[in-house]
């Protein structure tokens, strides 16, 4: 479910491993958010997020989500929320190494690193939610408007968008492309130059930068988590998603 690949200069791969399709569940969320804090109390000093060739996360498991009750649905998206907040507050740089597709819930595990590196191509990235009937709740269009920027994170958020990835390049969503195959050695190169700065100085200059996202994970309490649970529940979001269901079901 989760491959965890030590590199040199105490860099520590996370390399998402849930076939087909990287699909996050609550157990992989939750192994995600574990693995982080291990590598900060195993004072890994950066970390690399990665997954297959050609598939980063097709995000969130929708089929394992329907499938739960009121309170089942409830505890996913606290978990959700919680590995957002744990990558918002990680005292330590990470990397995205975009490995392929990133819909939903991947581009947003992707959104909440330091720097993204995707493979060059056919493949897509952005917050599609919208398309699938759910809503992108104000904690995560932050992370997408101080990367993109205020107008063009509404354009892409409000339409669902999915960018190819020079396009996300171009606007800024993702930082450099690169051949599939050398994703995952870019965001390592990158990393190991940051990490060859003074490092009081730059961790505490990355501290005071992500000081905006870190704060709007400060007090889970605070997220609008029940509203976000009804509006999962609306029925033109549950026909919606049972819809899309039934399409993947039938191409399988």
């Amino acid at each position: 479910m989760l491959n965890l690949i030590t590199h040199d200069h105490a860099i520590r791969e996370l390399r998402l491993a849930r076939p087909p399709v990287n699909a996050l569940n609550l157990e992989l969320l939750q192994a995600l958010r574990k693995a982080i804090d291990d590598s900060v109390r195993d004072d890994v000093r950066g970390i690399v997020l990665s997954g297959a060739p050609g598939l980063f996360s097709a995000g969130v498991d929708v089929p394992a989500l329907l499938q739960r009750d009121r309170a089942g649905v409830r505890e996913y998206w606290r978990e959700f929320f919680a590995l957002c907040g744990t990558l918002a507050r990680a005292p330590i740089p990470l990397v995205a190494a975009i490995t392929g597709h990133s819909p939903a819930g991947g581009a947003v595990l992707a959104l909440f690193c330091d720097y993204r590196v995707m493979a060059d191509g056919p493949y897509r990235i952005g917050l599609n939610e919208v398309q699938v009937g759910l809503i992108v709740p104000e904690a995560i269009q932050l992370a997408l408007r101080r990367v993109v920027g205020t107008y063009r994170a509404e354009r892409l958020l409000v339409a669902g968008a999915m960018i190819e990835s020079a396009d996300a390049l171009a606007c800024g969503f993702v930082d450099e492309t690169t051949a599939v195959e050398q994703v995952t050695t870019r965001a390592l190169r990158w990393l190991d130059e940051l990490l060859a700065l003074p490092a009081h100085a730059m961790l505490t200059t990355r501290r005071l930068a992500r000081a905006d996202l870190a704060n709007a994970y400060a007090d889970m309490d605070s997220l609008p988590l029940d509203d976000f649970v009804e509006a999962f529940f609306h029925p033109e979001t549950q026909a919606t998603l049972q819809a899309l269901v039934a399409r993947l079901k039938s191409k399988s």
